[in-house]
């Protein structure tokens, strides 16, 4: 019998036993070993009584006593490690069951929407299935980016009209409504927040804040230094910093934090379980030609533009090509707050 079989059937008598609902073995041994912790204080308080006690014990005695304590000393502090160490990783343990539970349970339930199905729900039926995008290998990340470089722009389009009434360009990219911004974000996000999406929402938001909120100001700064430029600007914001980031943008990236994790990443895992081995890996090969082109030519086509604003003229038949393809107008359209 493997390992797994019997630890399946441990459970199965835990489920068939009620009994053994109430307290679990892990549970009786953390009580017990609080009555031992209990003796031995007894223990050192006879210890220290000898200590106070000038008359109790010879020169020798005394000694012997000192270095029993140093060694008591040592095995107290390490065991107060270990239990920090256990402390962590029992707490941790009853956060994730409890997510779990809660989330494999609503994902089930009748919905006017239908809810995301759990993580763990996911993680099974990836496992089960051998899927090519399985875990977080290069497939599901790149997959991940290409579809959070679209999505980012929607949503921050939309935003922008409800915000300001009219629809404004929020793309990265000259072909498309790609944002690899967005893309760069979200694998950031799924592999910061990834190990914790079967734990509590508090953790993935305070994740998302952190994480959101460093490749923004990463971002920001990189633009500047290698194009010379900025796409955004938060100094008349509250609690900026250098105009990169802000405290209110940092709170919408935790609740982005915990949307992403809880709900968008396991709607799209199990969008991506339906699309067979082969056709997954041969689609998203496709997507990265298309991206890596598309890439490139927006890099040459940003380059010119700020050539052409500072008066360069254009030097061969590949620069006229893109002046030709990617005019000022054009590029004022995709990238309407550019500035140089």
């Amino acid at each position: 019998m493997s390992k797994w079989n019997t630890y399946k059937n441990e459970i199965k008598n835990r489920i068939e036993n009620k009994e053994n609902h109430k307290k679990s073995a892990l549970e009786q041994r953390s009580t017990e070993f609080i009555n031992e912790i209990k003796e031995e204080e007894k223990l050192m308080g006879v210890c220290y009584d000898l200590l106070a006690d000038e008359n109790e014990l010879s020169g020798e005695e005394r000694n012997n006593l000192n270095s029993m304590l140093e060694s008591e000393v040592k095995s107290l502090k390490n065991t107060s490690v270990n239990l920090r160490k256990s402390y962590r990783l029992v707490e941790s343990m009853a956060d994730e069951l409890e997510t779990r539970t809660r989330e494999v349970e609503k994902s089930l339930k009748r919905h006017i929407l239908p809810a995301p199905p759990s993580n763990t729900v996911i993680d099974y039926e990836e496992e089960k299935l051998n899927n090519f995008a399985q875990g977080l290998n290069f497939y599901k990340l790149f997959l991940i980016c290409f579809t959070g470089s679209f999505a980012g722009v929607i949503v921050e389009i939309l935003w922008c009209l409800i915000r300001n009434g009219y629809i404004e360009s929020r793309s990265g990219l000259v072909y498309g409504p790609f944002n690899l911004l967005y893309g760069f974000g979200a694998v950031v996000m799924t592999l910061a927040l990834y190990k914790y999406r079967n734990r509590s929402s508090s953790i993935s938001f305070v994740g998302g804040m952190i994480t959101g909120s460093i490749v923004e100001y990463l971002c920001s700064w990189g633009q500047e230094m290698i194009l010379g430029s900025r796409s955004w600007d938060y100094s008349d914001m509250p609690f900026n910093l250098n105009g990169r980031i802000c405290l209110m943008y940092s709170v919408f990236w935790g609740i982005l934090g915990v949307l992403w994790i809880k709900n968008v990443y396991p709607r799209m895992a199990k969008v991506i379980l339906r699309i067979p081995n082969k056709a997954g890996k041969i689609l998203t090969w496709i997507l990265v030609a298309f991206m890596a082109v598309n890439v490139t030519v927006s890099g040459f086509a940003v380059v010119r533009w700020a050539e052409r604003v500072n008066g360069t003229e254009a030097s061969g038949a590949f620069e006229e090509f893109i002046d030709e393809r990617f005019p000022d107008e054009r590029m004022e359209r995709i990238y309407p707050n550019m500035d140089f």
